[in-house]
């Protein structure tokens, strides 16, 4: 399974949405250089509240170009980086792969699957209704996430738009993907 990231996003300070860049390192163990979400602990604020010396699984935070798309049908307008995401991707459907997942981004970076982005209510402040159409429920009444997924930096390297994806699962059996 192969697919090509479409956009690199980073931010040093704690907003909503990152802007575009050219590349972004991402550095083993830490995440994007740079990057306000960077750590080895948990950086994002409500995480950091509960209890600041928990291990950051959210290092990363991958988005398909695809659900953009589909937003876009429903009326909505987002654009790579809008959803605070480091690194847009497309043809990988990076909701159904599961926990433990290598994504080889590019000729050096490796990330490790670590679970689904739980979207919060500044999705609703940046477009109103947004945040309904990126989580719900499916017919039996679960929870679907769609906002992304989190990951963790295996190896470090520098990602740039255009690169190739490639999917390396783990063994089985495979545990299917949880907010983290």
């Amino acid at each position: 399974m192969t697919g090509t990231v479409t956009a690199v996003s980073s931010n040093g300070e704690y907003t909503f949405t990152k802007p575009n860049r050219s590349s972004i390192t991402l550095i083993a163990g830490l995440g994007v250089e740079g990057d306000v979400h960077a750590g080895v602990t948990v950086r994002h604020r409500s995480r950091v509240a509960q209890d600041p010396t928990q291990p950051n699984l959210r290092q990363v935070h991958l988005i398909h170009e695809e659900l953009f798309a589909e937003l876009g049908r429903e009326g909505f307008r987002v654009l790579p980086g809008d959803l605070g995401e480091n690194i847009t991707t497309s043809g990988i459907r990076l909701l159904d792969l599961p926990v433990g997942t290598l994504l080889h981004l590019g000729d050096e970076a490796v990330v490790e699957v670590t679970g689904l982005r739980n979207p919060c209510l500044q999705i609703d402040h940046f477009q109103s209704g947004l945040l309904k159409r990126v989580v719900g429920r499916d017919e039996a009444g679960n929870v679907v996430r769609k906002a992304g997924i989190m990951s963790v930096v295996v190896s470090g390297g520098t990602v740039r738009p255009g690169d190739a994806i490639r999917v390396e699962l783990p063994d089985e059996p495979h545990r299917p993907l949880d907010r983290v």
